[in-house]
């Protein structure tokens, strides 16, 4: 059963616990304004397990520099807990990515589903 997240205003998200992995689910905007909350909400919960995550950015409607920034830092960190971080993205949010070409750093996923079956196959 996913749990709200209380995050910010502009974004907002549910976080479900799964086997071996959590996916959460945000919508709204991942800016300046509420990055620092995302980041230390997510980094929290890396800490606390499992450490493979799923973020669903697939309704986010807008990522900024610090947005993707945090994305970065919350990669490293999942990789050094011994995880891994993957990001379901739409349209938008991949152009973002594109731009600084981190789109391979940030392993996009087209699906929620896929990207679960890539932890499973891990």
């Amino acid at each position: 059963m996913p749990e709200p997240l209380t995050l910010t205003v502009s974004l907002r998200g549910t976080r479900e616990v799964r086997e071996n992995c959590q996916l959460f689910r945000l919508t709204g905007l991942l800016d300046a304004f509420s990055e620092a909350t995302f980041r230390k909400v997510v980094s929290k919960n890396i800490d606390e397990g499992p450490t493979h995550v799923v973020l669903d950015l697939s309704k986010i409607d807008f990522v900024d520099s610090s947005g993707l920034g945090a994305l970065v830092q919350l990669v490293k960190k999942a990789q050094s807990a011994g995880g891994s971080l993957q990001i379901v993205t739409n349209p938008r949010v991949t152009q973002t990515v594109k731009l600084v070409r981190l789109e391979k750093f940030l392993s996009l996923q087209p699906s929620v589903e896929e990207a679960l079956e890539n932890i499973e196959g891990s």
